[in-house]
């Protein structure tokens, strides 16, 4: 097996070990990168020199026993949103031409506290307003979206080009790209992750979180992430846990699944039902309880995602639409121009769903411990498609449809975990989606990693 196929769990052993050194890992993942970037277009930009300039300063400490932890010497991609010292954040836009950061990021200065690795910016929708990222392409079939708007984190990790990712999460831009390309994403608590330095779509929706190839890697992404900045408003003053799961983790029992009768198997691709459904099952074998449960307020959930990403982008970005509106791609422009016209009592009735809808979800999870259900409705649609149409003649365009399964865990704040359990007739992942209660990524992760390993 090339370096660049490991896990970030096996790469991390294996440095640790001396059977691999930072250098030839961060190689490895430069050379695939280079490899595939014609074909699937994951990047900006490649941070070729830096990323050797850092292996080598890792490879010191390695042989000097100064291990930073399991993410020393480990090769990662931030999403272009993410600031980085000295490295453009373009968003993907003709708008930030030219733009270098300051500082870093939290999250990048964190992840480079633990010896992680920047081999380079991956592509997002732009300013991660779209669920596409039409300049990447799906690392299973070139033919089919990518899915966004961290679609370049997501294609770059399940293609080899990066051991790990970061991506952001405003209606499901983690789980979304991660189900359609068949790796593993997490969108943690509302608030656990620091976003300071980190350009924003809906400051009340958005959440920065790992796409991994393991949900054990993913917890061991979160543990560096996780913790207080007070230059985030939103950012939580709660200690940092440790959610990585343990000895025993496919042991189950006692564990209540949810599983929904209402909601999110409604308009929803046989197969990907069928798959869900089945892995649903294996989490009752390995001792988990299955209990039927409504989705509380389900019809609202999409007037009040975009009752509150809509006017929130737009007073985001209501100086450069206004001086340089040519610079947006159409269908971001568009939605940038809808939210000059929403009225403020729409903003403020889409606040108080809300609130009803965290309090209601709240009640859902104290009769279970996490609710399981398909990430995204169908899998990676052809590039160019704009609608899916439902058996029952029902038309909906494909960002609806893509955002409608994620977005209660992006109103609600609830932390939620998507993994690939399976392949559609055409050879495409399919995702399902762990939600859970507020701070509880510990049970969310378990159950990920059960069912995970259950099938290794």
């Amino acid at each position: 097996m090339p370096p660049y196929e490991l896990t970030l769990t096996a790469a991390a052993e294996a440095i640790r070990t001396r059977r691999l050194s930072p250098v030839e890992l961060v190689d490895s993942v430069l050379d695939r990168a280079r490899e595939v970037q014609p074909l699937f277009g994951a990047y900006v930009t490649l941070t070729a020199e830096r990323a050797r300039r850092s292996a080598r300063e890792a490879e010191r400490e390695a042989a000097a026993g100064r291990l930073r932890g399991p993410l020393h010497g480990v090769p990662m991609g931030l999403k272009d949103l993410i600031d980085v010292a000295g490295t453009a954040t373009t968003a993907s836009s003709r708008v930030r031409a030219g733009h270098r950061a300051r500082q870093d990021s939290t999250v990048a200065a964190r992840l480079t506290a633990a010896g992680a690795v920047l081999a380079g910016k991956t592509h997002t929708h732009e300013f991660a307003y779209g669920l596409t990222t039409p300049q990447t392409r799906n690392a299973r079939n070139r033919s089919r979206v990518a899915g966004g708007s961290s679609g370049g984190s997501a294609v770059a990790v399940a293609a080899g080009a990066a051991t790990f990712a970061l991506g952001t999460d405003t209606g499901g831009s983690i789980r979304v790209p991660a189900a359609l390309n068949g790796v593993v994403g997490l969108k943690p608590t509302y608030g656990l992750v620091p976003r300071h330095g980190v350009t924003s779509l809906s400051w009340s929706l958005d959440h920065v979180g790992p796409l991994t190839r393991t949900v054990e890697d993913a917890a061991l992404v979160l543990a560096v992430l996780a913790g207080h900045d007070p230059r985030d408003p939103a950012s939580l003053p709660v200690p940092v846990a440790d959610h990585r799961p343990g000895t025993g983790a496919r042991d189950l029992t006692g564990l209540r699944v949810g599983v929904p009768r209402t909601y999110y198997f409604d308009r929803v691709d046989p197969e990907v039902e069928a798959a869900v459904r089945q892995a649903v099952r294996r989490l009752e074998e390995l001792g988990a309880r299955l209990v039927d449960v409504d989705i509380p307020m389900a019809r609202y959930v999409q007037a009040t995602q975009w009752g509150l990403m809509v006017p929130e982008a737009t007073a985001y970005h209501e100086q450069t639409l206004r001086s340089s509106p040519d610079l947006y791609q159409d269908d971001v422009r568009v939605l940038l121009e809808a939210g000059e016209l929403m009225p403020a009592g729409d903003h403020l009735r889409a606040q108080r769903a809300r609130t009803l809808m965290r309090q209601e979800w709240a009640g859902l999870l104290r009769q279970v411990d996490v609710v399981a259900a398909p990430t995204v409705p169908v899998t990676a649609v052809p590039a160019g498609q704009d609608h899916v149409t439902w058996p029952d003649g029902t038309v909906e365009s494909v960002s609806d449809a893509y955002v409608r399964l994620s977005a209660p865990a992006n109103i609600t704040g609830v932390p939620a975990l998507t993994l690939p359990v399976g392949l559609d007739r055409d050879g495409l992942p399919i995702g399902m989606q762990l939600l859970g209660r507020p701070l509880d990524e510990a049970t969310v992760l378990r159950v990920g990693h059960a069912y995970e390993r259950s099938h290794a």
